[in-house]
């Protein structure tokens, strides 16, 4: 008797025979015994497209079986091919294969061919595929000259490979001269085709060595192409190196680095096609150029993309379909895109197939006298056309055999006799391929017999499938049935699956499916029977599992692993790390169930397997081992928590420290629960040095105890400790009374007494309750008291109106009365004041600012806490244009016992009422009398618009509305304009004056296409109003233009401009000798006779509300300072002292005047919204400013 041990997967993981591999080889085709008489099988061959290595000598394959023993003979080309006359060729013995020596002499191309080999004996003829030999080609690239490639940044690039053409074709890949690859991106790919894509360029990119390199696999040889030497310029640094050979023209056409819309560089154009064959993998590809970067994105026009079989490659610039099949077949879309816009290309697929099977003719074992059937069905795109083959030789030109007809696809096969027998091959093949199937058909008379060996013995896990074998042979094919038991009855297909090769699956074998089973087969020439043995063994499991460990550095740590097993079988354990064998290291020793290591280094952080097998099953378990540096960690928690020496008011705890973990204990922290009052929430009691173990606690009366330790080192804190046992104090009367005791008034006639109660553990005591007393303060009464239940307020009714009241609240329980509380002072409620302010009287500082003065009301008329007073104004009416309107109410709040306030913010030229009323807790009292003031003039707001129409040569006109806010009645318009040359130098400026009815003007005899500034605002008596600025320009008459630039470009019209201008210098030096001889005149001065107080900045002295100045204050203000005072010996023109000097509009440069006051000096080219400030003094100018103004 022998012992089969069922096969298993030699995996730690695996826990389930390997039925898919058993299944598939009971679906194989019938087996005839080699002892038997059969047809020859190739069993062994070459593959059909078959590329050798021309350095090798060459092999083709090709075996077979049969019985008699197959013979071999070869065709080459369609022609015999006669090994025997080449010496360089042989066959080898009991083979067809054959050996062509091509290392010492002979060459491989020599041998290139079509090959097919023929195995025959008397029961027919079996041949291989046609197997064409083609030896490997590793060609050199033809040699080119270069020039390296000079490219702008930003632009696009392509950078060809063109490898040479090889059998099989090359690896293509990018590497410098130091073998190192090329960097790829989303923005520089390689293409399919070898190319080298760049969407932009950069500066980086420059480099001499792109070097392309094929690499042939077959004979593991590379060739590289010449390296490409690329140059990026940036604009600049193109324009230093082409431009002294580009025209201009040439220079500024050039592309600039400039970002554009996506471009496909591959494919090319909007649509392209691509044709694939059947389970090939396809892939679709599209690079685009433009910048920033395009991003490339796939759809599929009529449907999904395949999930499972979908992948993209080169930054998702290709598409890559595995296993494509005719549904495959449609339109894909693939779209380039960055923010400037995007391009699409659509790729139309269509998926073609080599033939493929789909009912491949199987060998035929037929008894005399029976029928058959071969069958060869095969699919294609284009379908595949089926010809059949017997012995080799097309059907056609075979001999006759009444037996078989043949129809189409099948072959049917009726009243076989022994000369039946032969090998029929069936061809199926179209454009693409063939497919070429041997199937033999074998006449034998034969009685069963069983091939399994007898009396094998299973042993099988429980709960697993149990396979018993009872293969056979008979023809005609025998019909088989099982036993179990010596006198058991057939098995039933509701239990069990029979297999046709006579295999028996037991699906979930239990202990009662242990036995013997017999086997037994028959057909009309006898019967056979075998007999196997089944043993159903216990599962091994790991009942210990090894666990996650986290060892210091040179620590020790152990992991234990517990196995269970049938005890009949030897079970073995291996301990495994990281998957591999145990380091050969003495730190490392196995007892029994552990795995100890010693002395533990950071190499032996890892995962550590152990595993148990026995020859039927194994099962694993894993843990993990970290290994940290020796640190310093936080203590573990204190334990064995004990309470000693039990007395009314203290205790003594006591408990064992945790594990310092190598920092020491530096304190305990002790805390408390009151499970009574507040249970579930800790509170702090009291912290004992870290030497220190026992701790005698203070206690407070009715309170339930329980405590924990905290142990404290420099890491950090310990967890709490477990609980200790509780503890229960006696009852007391109260320590402490009430806090923030408060009486306050709610309404008129009562007084609202409250408090802050006391905690649950501040009571002492059960039957919590507060004595409130109260009396009034200036009176003789006696005090009143009322006991109330826990809570935190009385009301008083009855009371007289505001009135001070003493005030306390004492706590008391079951046990006593607290200590005496204090008294505080409160007061009954409030009422509204009963007086109106009196006196009301009105100061009207400026146009926006009014001081109230008031007699304060009497205290008793109060009421209440005073808190201020209140001052209601509302505009009544406009007195410029005389109409009455609703304006909302303001108000203004004064803060304690005020007389007076101040009311900013006003408008100007205004009428306003207001009233006074005084304020307390309560709220406000009544109205004082109403009392009328007016606001004067102020200086009104710029206008709306100012908008320059209908410009002419000589003219503009001007139109404007008046300001929203006039702040009185408008005197009139001022504006100024001046022109601007060329260089945004100003020129002079010019004042006029408006009537305030006007609303446009027309500017005459100005100057034609010259450029003019204008300042216009309004003016009330008070001054002057915000300026609004506007620029035009006026217009040019072609043909004088024309007469103009043909005069100035005469030699003659230069040359005397030229003279004059040397003319005008020359007495330009003389006047400013002069000028400076006379001193200065300060022309600003008369200005600031004119210029307007209101306009001057109202300055505060801390910028706080209420902080006004009187008109005396004001008119301080205006007065000039020290500094700038105006003397005959200080001429300086300062820029405070007027804000229209035409000082302001020289734009920020020494604006110059001679003694009439015209200006002469230069203009700065600088824009202001409003004329420039001047400089603070007028000095006398250069000769070279003078210049300066005629340019």
């Amino acid at each position: 008797m022998r012992l089969k041990i069922m096969p298993l997967k030699k995996s730690f993981s695996v826990h389930r025979v390997p039925l898919i591999l058993f299944l598939c080889q009971l679906m194989s085709a019938l087996e005839v015994p080699l002892d038997l008489v059969q047809p020859p099988t190739i069993t062994r061959q070459s593959p059909k497209d078959y590329i050798i290595d021309p350095r090798e000598n060459i092999e083709i394959q090709c075996e077979a079986k049969g019985k008699p023993p197959p013979s071999f003979s070869w065709t080459r080309n369609g022609t015999h091919f006669d090994i025997d006359k080449d010496p360089l060729v042989k066959m080898l013995p009991n083979s067809g294969t054959l050996v062509i020596s091509i290392t010492i002499e002979g060459k491989a191309e020599t041998y290139e061919g079509v090959y097919q080999c023929t195995a025959r004996n008397e029961r027919g003829a079996a041949i291989s595929n046609n197997i064409i030999i083609r030896p490997s080609r590793s060609p050199l690239w033809t040699k080119e000259k270069l020039e390296q490639i000079t490219i702008l940044k930003g632009q696009s690039l392509v950078l060809p490979c063109r490898p040479p053409l090889g059998l099989p074709p090359p690896i293509i890949f990018w590497m410098d001269n130091s073998f190192q690859r090329l960097p790829q991106s989303e923005r520089v790919s390689q293409g399919l085709n070898g190319d080298l894509y760049f969407s932009n360029v950069l500066p980086e990119d420059t480099r001499e060595d792109y070097v392309c390199y094929a690499r042939f696999n077959h004979t593991q040889t590379i060739q590289q192409k010449q390296p490409i030497s690329v140059k990026v310029h940036s604009m600049d640094e193109l324009n230093d190196t082409i431009t002294a050979n580009l025209s201009d023209s040439e220079f500024y056409g050039a592309k600039s680095y400039i970002e554009r819309p996506p471009k496909l560089l591959s494919p090319e154009g909007r649509t392209s096609h691509k044709e694939e064959l059947r389970e090939n993998v396809l892939s679709l590809e599209c690079i685009a150029e433009g910048l920033p970067t395009p991003s490339i994105t796939w759809t599929k026009e009529d449907g999904e993309l395949p999930i499972n079989r979908t992948s993209y490659t080169n930054f998702r610039k290709t598409l890559n379909i595995n296993l494509v099949s005719e549904a495959d077949s449609g339109k894909y879309k693939c779209t380039a895109r960055n923010p400037l816009g995007f391009v699409e290309h659509t790729i139309s697929v269509t998926v073609k197939a080599a033939p493929y099977w789909i009912t491949a003719p199987k060998n035929l074992v037929l008894s005399p006298g029976e029928d058959g059937t071969l069958i060869c069905r095969a699919n294609g795109n284009p379908k595949p056309k089926i010809s059949w083959l017997t012995n080799g030789v097309p059907i056609e030109m075979a001999p006759d055999d009444p037996s078989r007809k043949i129809d189409g696809d099948t072959i049917l096969f009726s009243d076989v006799q022994e000369s039946s027998s032969a090998v029929y091959q069936c061809n199926a093949s179209n454009e693409y391929g063939y497919l070429l199937a041997n199937a033999f058909v074998n006449v034998l008379a034969e009685p069963p017999r069983i091939l399994t060996d007898a009396n094998l013995h299973y042993q099988v896990i429980t709960d697993r499938p149990a396979m018993l074998d009872c293969a056979f042979f008979g023809s005609p094919i025998p019909t088989f049935k099982w036993f179990k038991g010596t006198k058991g009855s057939v098995l039933q297909e509701n239990t069990y699956i029979f297999h046709d090769n006579g295999t028996l699956e037991i699906p979930v074998a239990q202990k009662d499916s242990a036995g013997t089973y017999t086997c037994v087969v028959r057909n009309k020439l006898g019967m056979a029977k075998n007999d196997v043995h089944l043993e159903i063994k216990d599962p091994t499991r790991i009942i210990k599992h090894p666990e996650y460990k986290v060892v210091q550095r040179g620590g020790k740590v152990s992991f234990e692993c517990k196995v269970k097993h049938d005890p009949t079988l030897i079970a073995t354990l291996t301990w495994l790390k990281d998957n591999g064998e145990l380091p050969n290291d003495g730190r490392f020793s196995i007892d029994n169930d552990h795995l100890v290591i010693m002395n533990i280094s950071d190499e032996d952080d890892a995962t550590y397997t152990c595993v148990a097998n026995t020859s039927l099953d194994i099962v694993s378990a894993s843990a993990v081992l970290r290994v940290v540096a020796p640190v310093y960690d936080r203590p573990n928690p204190p334990f064995d928590l004990e309470l000693t020496s039990l007395l009314e008011r203290s205790v003594q705890l006591s408990w064992i420290p945790g594990d310092e973990n190598n920092s020491p204990i530096t304190d305990f922290i002790i805390e408390y629960e009151d499970s009574l009052h507040e249970p579930g929430i800790w509170h702090h009691h009291s912290d004992v040095p870290g030497t220190q173990t026992t701790a005698e606690l203070k206690l407070s009366p009715y309170v339930k105890y329980s405590f924990r330790v905290i142990a404290v080192n420099s890491i950090g804190r310990s967890l709490p400790s477990e609980v200790s046992e509780y503890y229960m104090t006696k009852a007391a009367e109260p320590e402490e009374n009430p806090t923030a005791v408060e009486g306050i008034g709610s309404e008129p006639d009562n007084l609202v007494i409250t408090w802050q109660p006391l905690k649950g553990f501040d009571s002492n005591g059960p039957g919590l309750q507060y004595k409130v007393s109260w009396r009034q303060k200036d009176g003789d009464d006696e005090w009143t008291s009322v006991v109330v239940a826990n809570v935190s307020k009385y009301i008083v009714s009855g009371t007289p109106t505001f009135v001070p009241y003493l005030v306390k609240v004492q706590a008391l329980n079951d046990v006593g009365f607290a200590p005496e509380p204090v008294i505080i002072i409160g007061h009954s409620g409030e009422d509204l004041p009963m007086v109106a302010p009196s006196n009301v009287h009105v100061n009207v500082v400026n146009s926006t600012l009014a001081e109230v003065h008031w007699e304060p009301v009497p205290p008793k008329s109060i009421r209440g806490h005073l808190k201020g007073y209140r001052i209601y104004y509302w505009k009544v009416k406009n007195s410029s244009k005389r109409n009455k309107r609703h304006v909302e109410k303001k108000i203004l709040t004064f803060n304690g016992n005020k007389t007076h306030g101040m009311l900013p913010g006003l408008e100007p030229f205004s009428h306003y009422m207001l009233n006074v009323r005084v304020v307390n807790g309560k709220g406000e009292g009544p109205a004082s009398v109403d009392r009328v003031f007016n606001t004067p003039e102020g200086v009104p707001s710029a206008p709306l618009f100012l908008k320059i129409v209908n410009p002419t040569l000589d003219s503009l006109t001007l139109e404007w509305d008046p300001p929203s806010h006039p702040n009185g009645i408008l005197t009139a318009y001022t504006l100024k304009f001046q022109p601007i040359n060329s260089t945004h130098e100003l020129g002079p400026l010019v004042d006029i004056k408006i009537p305030a009815n006007m609303t446009s003007l027309i500017l005459r005899n100005l100057s034609y296409n010259t450029r003019y500034k204008f300042y216009f605002y309004a003016q009330t008596s008070a001054g002057s109003g915000s300026q609004i600025t506007e620029e035009a320009v006026t217009t040019v008459d072609e043909a004088m233009a024309s007469r103009q630039v043909d005069i100035a470009t005469q030699g003659w019209f230069i040359g005397l401009m030229c003279a004059v201008a040397l003319l005008i210098l020359i007495l330009l030096i003389v006047c400013f000798i002069r000028r400076n001889k006379g001193g200065k005149y300060p022309v600003k001065e008369k200005e600031d006779a004119h210029a307007d107080p209101e306009i001057q900045p109202m300055k505060e002295d801390d910028g706080t509300f209420g902080e006004y100045r009187s008109l005396e204050s004001d008119a301080e203000d205006h007065k000039p300072s020290k500094k700038g005072s105006r003397t005959p010996s200080d001429r300086t023109v300062k820029k405070e002292d007027s804000d229209d000097s035409l000082v302001d509009y020289g734009e920020g440069v020494n604006g110059q005047f001679n003694e009439d006051g015209s200006f002469i000096g230069q203009y700065s080219g600088k824009k202001e919204k409003e004329p420039a400030e001047g400089n603070e003094s007028s000095e006398a100018p250069s000769p070279v400013n003078a210049m300066n103004s005629f340019v």
